[in-house]
């Protein structure tokens, strides 16, 4: 799948933060927040502009978990594993959205590009538990009919996110 970026938004994103090797997270940050991803031939412009090794923006890219390299549906939804979580039932709450939305951990995200479905070990609201956030909003005290409930409201635009 092969997509044109405009280079304008990079190169603004570039002249905001500046092109030194001290300000690459905060532009890779800033891009994919743009994009939702870090696509190659940004990454490629990226190096080019900023005078750094395409393979250390890749190690930076990797190294950190926050970022991807696989282009991600519009809603990106965490389900939280992690103890707190995993105690109050957060499995059942994943094979639910995964079910509904016809994703995997191997597929995470959808055909049309709309849901990314992730499980992350702590999204720091053990006290909630168990926890799910849909582009970093906070859903608490989650059980599998809430969930699809919320994937509803999602799809018909009547969640403000």
């Amino acid at each position: 799948m092969e997509q044109n970026f405009d280079m304008n938004t990079v190169d603004a994103v570039l002249l905001e933060y500046g092109n030194e090797q001290k300000n690459l997270i905060t532009v890779l940050q800033s891009v994919q927040a743009q994009y939702r991803y870090l696509p190659k031939e940004i990454l490629e412009y990226i190096a080019d502009k900023m005078g750094i090794s395409l393979a250390k923006i890749y190690s930076v890219a990797t190294f950190y978990e926050n970022f991807s390299l696989e282009a991600k549906g519009k809603y990106v939804i965490k389900i939280c594993d992690g103890t707190a979580c995993h105690v109050r039932k957060s499995i059942p709450i994943l094979e639910k959205v995964r079910d509904v939305l016809g994703v995997s951990s191997e597929k995470p995200t959808t055909s049309d590009m709309m849901f990314t479905v992730e499980t992350v070990s702590c999204l720091g609201a053990c006290g909630l538990a168990p926890v799910m956030t849909v582009n970093d909003k906070v859903y608490p005290s989650m059980t599998p009919e809430k969930a699809v409930e919320l994937l509803e409201r999602v799809r018909k635009g009547e969640e403000d996110i």
